[in-house]
């Protein structure tokens, strides 16, 4: 049945090039795409008419939810490749993995980079040290062959871990993190992949955009160089970058029914997939909880669930609700809402951070081109 389907598929690529009026429906790329044979055309087409139509220099990189509190992909490094799942963050720069010379309890349950075995590594004698909001490495900096989504990146700086303190990263289901911020922010000045993959020419386009999957579901990517406008029927709305740092905008304010509870005269915040919750101002998150009738813990009754309002962030001028089924999640009978307090002042105000749940209603697109992030709500 798949090849009766590819070959009408063939046949109506064929109208195309002749511009052979056709009926209206699905373009020929999202038929291919609803039965998963867009790859296999491409592969066993590279001469084809497919090559005007499909831009050559995207790649989609899966990635895996697990329980809807982290999202991770593959990557290899090195020659032959040696594979990791890593976090794709857009709230730090720096890729590292842990290597042979770790010796952490958090390393001895990961896969770990043998630099021996790779042909192609390059040592160096620089140190790299990186602090999360949970969890923290040390190590050293070598340069090797990355493979992300297809997109081979060759002399790419990373870090080989040599500490992982705590059991943050023991526990974690990934090995390492693949930072996707601003290389302003990284480590001992270690250039960022998706900059070197802007620099080599490797994406058709500077920009990559994100699609997190929910309640657990597959379907998760990262898509570098393009944006699949399946995802975008709503429309895009763009917000300029207020810092060229973390992916960090500008909000107006938030409310809750109508009324502001928080931001009200403006605060700043970044757009994080490496955080699975909404991070806000401790004296915000007090008035958020209030607003919900939830408790200090911001436990809540589960039976009210159905009957709270969204929680919407006013951006750039537009409004982007998170309705309750984002932001309440719910565990062996129990409720608690999706927010966690912290204190980061900035220069131009308190500082939010819009991770895992906000995301998760939007489908968004991290532009380098023009400097903004585009969102577009999600079905």
């Amino acid at each position: 049945m798949k090849l009766l389907l590819l070959l009408s598929l063939v046949a109506l690529a064929q109208c195309l090039v002749s511009r052979i009026p056709l009926r209206r429906g699905k373009s020929l790329r999202q038929s291919l795409q609803e039965h998963g044979l867009l790859q296999r055309y491409l592969k066993q087409h590279p001469d084809n008419v497919a090559a005007k139509y499909f831009p050559t220099r995207f790649s989609v990189e899966p990635l895996q939810n697990y329980l809807d509190n982290e999202y991770f992909g593959t990557i290899s490094i090195g020659t032959p490749a040696q594979k990791f799942t890593v976090i794709f963050d857009t709230g730090s720069s720096n890729l590292w993995v842990p290597s042979v010379y770790c010796s952490s309890l958090a390393c001895s349950n990961h896969k770990r980079f043998n630099p021996a075995r790779s042909s192609t590594f390059v040592s160096t004698n620089e140190s790299v040290s990186i602090a999360y909001g949970t969890g923290s490495m040390t190590g050293i900096l070598g340069y090797d062959t990355v493979t992300v989504a297809d997109i081979k990146v060759l002399n790419q700086i990373f870090g080989l871990a040599e500490t992982e303190p705590g059991d943050f990263f023991y526990y974690s289901p990934f090995d390492g993190i693949l930072g996707l911020a601003f290389p302003s922010i990284a480590s001992s000045g270690a250039t960022p992949v998706f900059d070197n993959m802007m620099t080599e020419g490797l994406v058709a386009k500077d920009l990559f955009s994100v699609y997190l999957s929910k309640d657990g579901q597959s379907g998760s990517f990262v898509l570098f160089g393009a944006i699949d406008n399946s995802y975008t029927t709503k429309g895009i709305s763009w917000i300029p970058l207020s810092a060229e740092t973390y992916w960090q905008i500008s909000m107006d304010s938030v409310s809750i029914g109508g009324d502001s509870v928080a931001c009200s005269f403006g605060c700043q915040a970044i757009v994080d997939t490496g955080t699975s919750l909404l991070a806000v101002p401790n004296r915000a998150l007090s008035s958020i909880l209030s607003a919900l009738g939830a408790n200090s813990n911001g436990e809540i009754n589960c039976q009210a669930v159905d009957t709270l309002p969204s929680v919407v962030f006013h951006i750039n001028g537009k409004a982007f609700p998170v309705p309750p089924s984002a932001y309440v999640i719910e565990s062996d009978g129990y409720c608690i809402l999706g927010f966690q307090g912290m204190n980061v002042p900035t220069e131009s105000g308190e500082l939010w951070i819009l991770g895992d749940v906000f995301i998760r209603e939007y489908y968004v697109i991290f532009d380098r081109a023009n400097n903004k992030v585009g969102l577009s709500r999600l079905p």
